[in-house]
């Protein structure tokens, strides 16, 4: 179940896995895939995670395109989670390639991308970028992996959505996030946004109803690297 809603006249559904679909432009936007992070925290001594989660993204954003058949897809930044990590091993490659085929598709810079990528881009009346800009208005946004939660539940990544803007939860399998009512995010949004948390359904809530944090992950704040 999708939460449907409009900003600056263009009808917008925030989808329950964490992608957001424009029907009229059949557009289906996704941010911060961090596609081959254990590879990557692996080369540089990190922890050792299973090395599946590129293929677990992929054939979650291959759910997505095959649920809403877009003609275009936008990645907003951080796609990669490195620069080596853009060389994917041949089975991952060809499973982007795959969803790849037919269809649009623009890849936006990120912090973790090389230069060359735009940095932002229009959609009808709305502005695509990376990472929001105070004051920005009719914008559309990823980079802080916003997470929230009800009550005594789990924190779920989430869309934040107000009139201005809308920030996207990240969609990669192995991404941390930032509690919603993060100060780097509370300064972005309005006093009546809404939180959209992902999962089974898209369920909206005002951001400001939203349980404390019980701990914040400050992993994706502007700048850092994840």
């Amino acid at each position: 179940m999708s939460f449907r809603f409009t900003l600056c006249g263009l009808a917008l559904e925030a989808r329950a896995a964490g992608t957001l679909f424009v029907p009229d432009l059949a557009t289906l936007i996704v941010a911060d895939l961090h596609l081959g992070k254990a590879a990557r925290m692996a080369r540089q001594g990190g922890a050792l995670l299973p090395p599946y989660e590129t293929a677990q993204t992929l054939e979650r954003l291959g759910a997505e395109i095959a649920a809403t058949r877009p003609a275009r897809v936008i990645a907003l930044g951080d796609s990669f989670d490195d620069d080596a990590a853009r060389a994917l091993p041949p089975p991952e490659a060809a499973q982007l390639a795959t969803l790849c085929a037919g269809r649009d598709w623009i890849w936006i810079a990120g912090n973790h991308d090389p230069a060359g990528a735009p940095e932002a881009m229009t959609l009808g009346p709305l502005v695509l970028r990376h990472i929001a800009r105070p004051g920005a208005r009719a914008e559309i946004s990823g980079h802080f992996h916003p997470k929230a939660r009800i009550g005594a539940g789990r924190a779920r990544p989430a869309f934040l959505i107000d009139r201005d803007r809308v920030i996207l939860p990240a969609f990669g399998t192995y991404t941390g996030g930032l509690s919603a009512d993060d100060p780097a995010l509370a300064g972005l949004m309005r006093a009546d946004a809404l939180a959209v948390l992902t999962g089974d359904r898209a369920l909206a809530v005002p951001l400001a109803g939203l349980s404390p944090a019980r701990g914040r992950r400050n992993g994706a704040r502007q700048g850092a690297r994840r």
